[in-house]
């Protein structure tokens, strides 16, 4: 009797703590959606004296229980859990974001310590125990997704793989991104929570958006009765356009704008506003929602030595372990862990980083990151001191300064071939080709962007570049820090547009190809190939007269011409077919004219020649 009652009376204790070790589940529970743990914690307060942010960690492990594979996940100080909306700074609510990558049962299991410095620690038992959600556990099920691209849930997450473009883990499908790297404080903007507006450090840069408040549609996110629209209506006149990348500063302190930063107030390094991150994350499942991709850059030039110095120290990683935990669980993003990199101006307001430091944030990244994301950062000085294998950088973030933009081929072309040998391939993007003063400039004063388009966009392309994105310049009205209006850009991302569409409708591997300029030798244009299999050839002027050696080749190719101008579709021009023979030492080449595009031959013009017949392999008798 004494056993049973004993017995029951473990059944109860082990009850009740389950039922104060719970979680609040909330999200979609679909494959690549967002899963939210949210718990009930120890009451605080952004400016505690015990530091919310320094001085309690929380992580969840999650575990699918089919396949074992494992993510630990690092949690957040939430306030009151709808800080978004009440501008909260204080409350219970401790919360954890997840992305399932496989269908069926996860089990997860949540710690929650304490102690002096404990958020920076990567030793499981440091400190002590916080209570509270110490222990929790639970588990969930995972069903398919019922999302249709560009939504990134259809897609799954993007993964660098070892390979110039990265690739959706759902479809398998490559990507090739297009957008504006401008303005750089996007993020400086009057309805985000915060101090910044009016303190003094650049106030009159903050932006509202306002030309975009009529793209925002019903249905819509906002945030605390109705703010946000305007930002939002940005990001949808975007994906109009058929871009599907865009770009953000999230630290510009010492920088240009200084008014971007994820703290209470300018001069504090390790207290973060809690309402202004969960507004920046509405912004943030908005922009992948409408499938365009995140580009972190986590700190602007000045700041380079602004968190310890430059170092991986406490401040930086209480920084890092902030954009981890709140934002690290969207699908496709990178981190870039600086812009513009490195001793290579005068004027650093901060001391510029070292190898070691450049080493180190991406080994941060690499380590805490659960999801693996693509780590880059921008020049800067060379990336030379950060290619191999041991080197967590998996690639660029290219910036060029030539008006011409006649820099932005040759540089993709050199790092493409320098990765390679240094035996680790990067994927590159040439972010921010082109002048500092004068770049992309509005429609209204180059209506065409011939030269932007021919050695900017499909240089890089051309090149080997898996994307890019475009610097507005300092001297134009709608610059690359008073911008409001993407708008005034419009012809431009039309032309971008055309860019993407060659890629999705050309139909053939294009992460395969290799630069081969040397293929058609004296014209002024590019080629990117496969050889044996298929060739683009970009040529700015069709009607010099373009040859293509096909020294490798043997078969029947057909050749189709694309209007980066225009876009449209693949047409027949003056050349139909090759036909290519093999080489001998008598005929150590095998040059054929690729003739002409059907019409306005003295434009640039994208001419597409791929193997109609069957490959033969050559067999060497001798």
């Amino acid at each position: 009797m004494i056993m049973r009652i004993l017995i029951v009376l473990s059944l109860s204790i082990s009850i009740v703590s389950t039922i104060a070790l719970s979680a609040e589940l909330s999200g979609e529970l679909k494959k690549w959606h967002k899963v939210t743990l949210t718990f009930e914690g120890p009451q605080a307060s952004e400016t505690d004296e015990y530091n919310p942010f320094r001085n309690y960690r929380l992580n969840v492990l999650f575990k699918h229980k089919a396949s074992e594979i494992e993510y630990l996940v690092p949690g957040y100080f939430a306030a009151d859990g709808d800080a978004a909306n009440s501008s909260a700074t204080s409350g219970d609510k401790w919360r954890v974001h997840f992305r399932p990558d496989r269908l069926g049962e996860w089990i997860w299991a949540a710690t929650f310590r304490k102690g002096a410095w404990v958020a920076i620690s990567d030793r499981p038992a440091s400190g002590e125990s916080g209570d509270f959600m110490d222990g929790a556990s639970g588990d969930f099920e995972i069903s398919p997704s019922d999302k249709v691209s560009p939504d990134f849930r259809a897609r799954g997450r993007l993964d660098f793989v070892g390979e110039p473009f990265l690739r959706f883990a759902e479809t398998r499908e490559y990507f090739v991104k297009a957008g504006p790297d401008a303005p750089e404080n996007f993020l400086s903007y009057a309805d985000f929570d915060g101090d910044f507006h009016d303190d003094g450090h650049k106030d009159h840069m903050v932006k509202t958006w306002e030309p975009h408040l009529g793209d925002w549609s019903d249905g819509d996110p906002t945030w605390g009765k109705g703010r946000g629209k305007a930002i939002i209506g940005a990001l949808n006149y975007l994906a109009s356009k058929g871009m599907n990348s865009f770009s953000f500063l999230t630290l510009n302190i010492e920088g240009d704008d200084q008014n971007v930063y994820p703290y209470i107030n300018y001069d504090t390094y390790d207290r973060f506003d809690v309402s202004k991150l969960d507004q920046w994350e509405i912004v943030f499942s908005h922009g992948q929602s409408l499938g365009l991709f995140l580009h972190f850059k986590t700190q602007e030039m000045e700041n380079q030595g602004l968190l310890d110095g430059g170092g991986v120290g406490y401040e930086r990683k209480l920084y890092y372990r902030e954009l981890i935990a709140r934002f690290g669980h969207h699908l496709a993003l990178n981190w870039n862990m600086g812009e513009e990199n490195g001793e290579w101006v005068t004027n650093h307001i901060t001391p510029p980083q070292t190898t070691p430091e450049r080493l180190s944030m991406a080994r941060y990244f690499a380590e805490h990151d659960p999801y693996k994301h693509h780590i880059v950062i921008h020049n800067g000085i060379s990336y030379d001191d950060l290619f191999g294998p041991y080197s967590d950088y998996t690639g660029a973030s290219v910036q060029t300064h030539l008006e011409d933009y006649s820099q932005v081929h040759r540089y993709i072309v050199d790092l493409r071939v320098q990765t390679k040998a240094a035996g680790k391939i990067w994927a590159i993007a040439c972010d921010e080709p082109g002048n500092a003063l004068i770049n992309i400039q509005t429609d209204d004063k180059n209506p065409t962007h011939d030269i932007a388009r021919q050695n900017g966009l499909w240089g890089a392309m051309m090149g080997g570049a898996w994307g890019t994105e475009w610097y507005f310049g300092y001297q134009d009205a709608h610059s690359d820090f008073t911008c409001e209006s993407y708008r005034v850009r419009d012809s431009w991302w039309n032309q971008c547009k055309h860019m993407l569409d060659f890629f999705e409708k050309v139909d053939l591997p294009y992460q395969d190809t290799e630069p081969a300029d040397h293929l058609i030798g004296r014209a002024d244009g590019y080629c990117l190939a496969k050889t044996d299999h298929f060739y683009f050839v970009y040529a700015k002027n069709p009607s010099v007269g373009v040859t293509i050696d096909m020294y490798h080749d043997h078969g029947d190719f057909e050749v189709r011409w694309y209007d980066p101008r225009n876009g449209g579709d693949f047409v027949k021009g003056s050349v139909e077919t090759i036909n290519a023979v093999w080489t001998t030492p008598e005929r150590p080449a095998n040059f054929h004219s690729i003739g002409l595009p059907p019409s306005k031959t003295d434009n640039d013009w994208v001419a597409v020649i791929r193997r109609v017949t069957p490959r033969v392999l050559m067999i060497d008798n001798h």
